[in-house]
């Protein structure tokens, strides 16, 4: 019996577009500075996966999306205040309190914003609810969004069903997230597969390649 296609899959629109990174950051993304993962070093699962997979796919990702013209936008967790008092109740009950403009919450160097790139600084797991980023992407006119990020079962999760909610055709190339087992990554995808259109990081590439013209 052949599979039914899903009807999340499409191709991208010049214009339309936007490439969003969740929590490629530093402090999450760099063993040894996450002070709620003490465990996990350099040979963790989860930073072998970034080293070796996910950080060499999104910079593939990143160098198509600029080659094309697309809106990228990097968020980070990161407070309005040195003090964290903004923050969510349950990132305070979490202990993920991370000061403005702390130099742990920019984005990794490998991904390191260019000028016009748009950096948000969310103080929640869902970029939705802390930052004006609906605002932001309805104004230049997105209905295409491509997410990757950290950590794959927490904020890409809020992010890829947040837009899903709000009307954007959301795209995840899974071999360009990462979490803390494989067994969670893949877990999932399962969960919320039904919001977006789970694929891979060569399948996005070469759609953002075929788009028609480089939009302004």
């Amino acid at each position: 019996m052949t599979p039914k296609p899903d009807p999340r899959e499409t191709s991208y629109r010049a214009g339309e577009t936007a490439l969003l990174f969740v929590d490629m950051q530093k402090l999450f993304c760099l063993p040894g500075l996450d002070p709620l993962h003490p465990e996990m070093d350099a040979d963790h699962y989860y930073f072998r996966r970034l080293k070796e997979t996910v950080i060499p796919n999104q910079s593939r990702v990143l160098s198509a999306a600029r080659a094309k013209n697309l809106q990228i936008v990097h968020t980070v967790t990161e407070a309005l205040t040195d003090d964290c008092r903004d923050v969510s109740l349950d990132h305070k009950l979490s202990g993920i309190l991370v000061p403005k403009d702390h130099p742990l919450a920019l984005p990794i160097d490998e991904l390191t914003p260019i000028k016009n790139e748009i950096v948000l600084c969310k103080t929640s797991s869902g970029v939705f609810n802390s930052t004006n980023i609906d605002y932001v992407l309805r104004n230049i006119g997105i209905r295409y969004l491509i997410v990757a990020g950290v950590v794959t079962d927490q904020c890409v999760d809020m992010a890829v069903r947040d837009a899903a909610d709000r009307g954007y055709l959301v795209s995840l190339p899974e071999d360009a997230c990462a979490t803390y087992s494989q067994a969670r990554h893949e877990s999932a995808l399962k969960a919320y597969g039904g919001y977006c259109w789970v694929t891979d990081t060569q399948t996005v590439v070469g759609r953002i390649a075929a788009l028609d013209g480089v939009a302004s």
